[in-house]
């Protein structure tokens, strides 16, 4: 699965929700009627919908606090595909809020899917203030996968200083009116509006301190990751300098470090762990053991489970060994 930085294309149009339904199911939905209770997808996600025609503009609503997650698919022309929605329920029920996934079943909505103007399924969008802020992804991927993308999303998110959450919903599925409030998990909050504000010294402290009480905490592991690359990128004015300047000199720990920084929030994720490999594999003693810890960080800011990051991994003990 492509997984793409947040940029921010035009708002959703909804016209087509606005006129009247069409009188039969598109052509290639012809004889197929609403998805019966079997074909939902929400599972018992405490941060899932399941989007009708009514619902809809609730759920893009909802996109205004804390990113959503809109996952097209259909029982009838593509089983699999309720199976990847379900499975996207399942990776946002995982983050707390972070997301809220919204799953459209076009058979049981198919205003929906022209208003959209689905052609395939599944077929996943994400949505922040009502709009798309990344291309379409279709295809089915697999529950590590999609949350390997959550990840990467969610350390995104807070590097951007994007830290509201939304609200559980009262149940799995249950669709509610207007949009949800902001809910941020206060053992986080400290360090999230350090990183909103740009402190990012004081954000290192903050996961520092939620480490200290939960070693085990990943989420937080995550943020000191993330919050030491924006500590340590803060003070550059021109990337494309410290990228020449690491050109220049491959063997200097510290140019190729800032460049492998500077990959990493660009997204290009390969990139930043390919050249810390390279580094790891061309150095020794203080050096090499220098560069082998910076890219131990940079895997903890993507995320263990990111497929991305055991490939790195792979890399790096071919380096060592």
């Amino acid at each position: 699965m492509t997984q793409q930085p947040f940029s921010r294309p035009g708002a959703i149009d909804l016209s087509a929700l606005k006129r009247p339904a069409p009188a039969g199911p598109p052509p290639s939905q012809a004889g197929a009627g609403p998805a019966g209770a079997a074909g939902a997808a929400t599972g018992t996600s405490a941060y899932s919908v399941e989007v009708t025609e009514q619902t809809f503009q609730s759920a893009l609503e909802a996109s205004m606090t804390a990113p959503v997650v809109l996952v097209f698919y259909s029982p009838r022309q593509a089983p699999e595909s309720t199976a990847f929605a379900r499975d996207v329920a399942t990776a946002a029920g995982e983050y707390d809020g972070r997301f809220l996934a919204a799953l459209a079943d076009i058979d049981a909505a198919p205003g929906i899917a022209q208003a959209m103007q689905i052609t395939q399924v599944p077929l996943m969008l994400i949505l922040l203030d009502g709009r798309p802020v990344t291309q379409p992804i279709p295809g089915v991927a697999s529950l590590d996968e999609i949350r390997a993308m959550f990840n990467q999303l969610a350390q995104q998110l807070t590097a951007q200083g994007i830290t509201a959450r939304h609200q559980p919903r009262a149940a799995a599925g249950a669709a509610q009116d207007g949009a949800e409030g902001a809910a941020e998990d206060p053992r986080y909050a400290p360090a999230e509006d350090a990183l909103a504000a740009g402190d990012y010294d004081r954000a290192v402290e903050e996961y520092q301190k939620l480490l200290a009480g939960n070693p085990a905490d990943a989420e937080a592991a995550a943020g000191l990751a993330m919050a030491k690359v924006l500590q340590r990128t803060a003070s550059v004015t021109d990337a494309a300098a410290a990228r020449a300047a690491a050109d220049a000199s491959p063997d200097d720990v510290d140019a190729q470090t800032l460049a492998a920084d500077l990959d990493l929030l660009d997204g290009d994720v390969e990139a930043a762990f390919d050249r810390l490999v390279e580094l790891v594999r061309r150095s020794a003693g203080a050096e090499r053991n220098a560069a082998r810890e910076h890219l131990l960080g940079l895997f903890a800011a993507v995320g263990n489970d990111d497929p991305r990051v055991l490939k790195g991994r792979q890399n790096l003990a071919s380096a060592l060994f």
